[in-house]
């Protein structure tokens, strides 16, 4: 016989944060569109904190608009120095290649 199974409340997300490991790679293919900003920003500061200074932010083809969201957060980056496509190898315009200020 079959045990019933025990509705369990609705999950908090928020309670406890998530530790994503910083490196010098972020695959936002995993991040909830409504979450992009926000994670790209603490990410940009995370890898600026632990002396990042090359990145790669995966953000997929798609129609571009996660694109956009990250490309106009590392335009008003204070710390970033340049930004651009990644080279076919790494992503192309699916991926954007980032230096970081010393």
């Amino acid at each position: 016989m079959a045990r019933p199974v025990t509705p369990v409340g609705p999950f908090h997300f928020m309670d406890d944060p998530i530790r994503i490991p910083i490196t010098d790679v972020f695959d936002l293919h995993t991040v909830p569109p409504r979450d992009v900003g926000p994670v790209v920003e603490e990410y940009l500061l995370e890898a600026r904190r632990l002396g990042l200074r090359a990145l790669r932010i995966v953000h997929g083809r798609g129609i571009g608009v996660q694109r956009e969201i990250v490309r106009a957060i590392l335009a008003r980056t204070p710390f970033v120095d340049d930004f651009r496509d990644a080279p076919a190898e790494a992503g192309g315009w699916g991926a954007t290649i980032v230096t970081l200020k010393p």
